[in-house]
């Protein structure tokens, strides 16, 4: 996004027709913004028309004013439309097990300043990365999650995000299935990651079973999460070669790394408003 203080992302979605990138521009243009970058998409078997446009406004222009006017702009023409005005940073919450590396991945990149957002506090079904959680600077919640207890324990972690404004939850290896209730509930963005391009190998040690079907391609997958396991819109891909030379050490090690470079670029990408989702797939804009 535009380093402009004074700049907004428009996403827009919805029947294509004539005109419609006239009519966006045109909007901006008579209400004194200027187009920073633009570039739109055609799903012509679906006949949907998506959109993304940054522009900056004047000084003297109130950004929360703007985004509002534009919002309804965007329901007049029939799109759906989301704004966001740069510089506001949307709460996040990590949801973590035992597996560390896109958890430590995430908040150094954050730290390093490369996320406009605020990691506000970390989730765990587990205790392992409470005092690295405190080093980082960022409250830790222990929630224990059983068969048992489940609903318990999700109603805990909903109140969380309520009361801490949450509008991102990032699942960082978090070894938990989240209810079509919990993201029912939350309402709003779930990304998480997991290792793919594994065929059939589902359930534990995925990467040992990989080995010793002597597979040639590793990989990993960040998408929107949704009831259905692991079958969100997907947001990025990663792949990487291997051979009958690496030990099962080598695949664990070059996975864990794709997942981290693969997470990270979908967080990167959602928080910079890049992505519209349409029925279980995703347009990413670059």
């Amino acid at each position: 996004m535009s380093s402009n203080a004074n700049s907004l992302v428009a996403l827009l979605s919805g029947p294509d027709q004539k005109g419609l990138v006239s009519k966006v521009s045109g909007w901006i243009f008579n209400n004194g913004g200027n187009i920073i970058h633009a570039d739109q998409h055609r799903d012509a078997q679906a006949g949907v028309f998506f959109q993304r446009v940054e522009w900056s406004i004047d000084d003297g222009s109130d950004p929360q004013a703007v985004a509002t006017a534009f919002q309804a702009f965007g329901d007049s023409i029939g799109m759906k439309t989301k704004v966001a005005i740069s510089g506001e940073k949307p709460k996040v919450a990590i949801f973590v097990s035992k597996f560390d590396h896109c958890f430590h991945d995430l908040i150094l990149r954050w730290k390093s300043g490369e996320y406009p957002c605020e990691i506000s506090l970390i989730v765990s079904n587990h205790q392992d990365l409470e005092d690295v959680s405190k080093n980082y600077g960022i409250p830790y919640h222990h929630i224990p999650v059983t068969k048992a207890n489940k609903a318990d324990a999700e109603a805990e972690q909903l109140a969380l995000l309520k009361q801490e404004g949450i509008e991102l939850v990032i699942m960082a290896r978090y070894m938990q299935v989240l209810s079509a209730i919990f993201l029912d509930t939350f309402g709003k963005p779930v990304i998480n990651i997991h290792h793919s391009f594994l065929p059939a190998f589902a359930g534990a040690k995925p990467y040992h079973q990989a080995h010793s079907r002597g597979v040639k391609l590793i990989g990993a997958t960040a998408h929107y999460a949704t009831p259905d396991l692991d079958q969100g819109p997907i947001i990025h891909q990663s792949v990487a070669h291997v051979t009958h030379r690496n030990s099962v050490e080598d695949l664990v090690r070059k996975g864990r790394n794709l997942e981290k470079l693969t997470l990270a670029q979908a967080v990167s990408w959602h928080l910079e408003n890049r992505i519209l989702v349409y029925e279980n797939k995703t347009v990413v804009f670059d």
